[in-house]
């Protein structure tokens, strides 16, 4: 498990300082784990997930034209991924943050409230538009949850976002899987990237085991309350 301690930076500050002597070293493996976190970002899963939805579930936008398709992944694109990024950016521009890659817990304060602003209000503006499926719906409630279950988590500590991400990626593919027959690959598949992508993160990151799996659980609970949450909902 990975070791923390406390020291004093530059500025007489206490920060954080993390012993990864245990990961391994081998160039090809650290490669491999940087290339999976970049690929499965926590910025660009929810990008997959309605995309994978599209294809795997056509009927459920039988009403839609291939136009409206590309407007609804362009709207996941800006709310998800474009605007998260730009606030990441902005706040490093302007010294709220020490890093883009945000290595603190202090650090991810600014981005969570952010995000959880942006996530609420693509939540909302689905609910009022009954064009989309439930699950639609479902995911986007799920992906508000799970960022404001973070900055609760955050508090006591840096809990994995990439864990997050899977944890809803997984258990939305579960979902599927429950509601129809011949998901049994997509499941298989869901399983073998989230486990790889919590392992990259071992890998490659100063995350615990900890961390990345209340990352995990967080993503899995917050997918589970979005489809109760929906239920009740008037």
């Amino acid at each position: 498990m990975t070791r923390e301690r406390l020291a004093i930076d530059g500025d007489k500050g206490l920060m954080e300082i993390r012993d990864t002597s245990h990961q391994p070293r081998n160039p090809v493996v650290r490669v491999f784990a940087n290339v999976l976190s970049y690929i499965f970002h926590p910025l660009f899963i929810p990008v997959y997930l309605i995309w994978f939805l599209m294809h795997a579930e056509p009927q459920l936008f039988a009403s839609f034209s291939d136009k409206d398709r590309m407007i609804v992944l362009v709207r996941f694109f800006v709310i998800y991924t474009f605007f998260p990024l730009v606030t990441v950016l902005l706040a490093k521009g302007l010294g709220f943050l020490s890093s883009i890659h945000m290595r603190n817990q202090k650090d991810r304060i600014i981005p969570y409230i952010a995000f959880g602003i942006y996530f609420f209000w693509m939540a909302y503006v689905f609910r009022h538009q009954p064009q989309f499926a439930p699950q639609v719906l479902q995911l986007a409630i799920a992906i508000f949850i799970a960022s404001s279950l973070g900055l609760i988590v955050n508090i006591y500590m840096k809990v994995s976002m990439h864990g997050m991400s899977m944890g809803v990626a997984l258990a939305f593919v579960t979902m599927l899987a429950f509601q129809s027959a011949g998901f049994t690959m997509y499941l298989s598949v869901a399983l073998l990237l989230t486990g790889l992508v919590c392992t990259a993160r071992m890998i490659a990151s100063d995350h615990t085991p900890r961390e990345i799996y209340t990352g995990l659980l967080t993503g899995i609970l917050s997918m589970l309350l979005a489809v109760w949450a929906d239920s009740i909902l008037p």
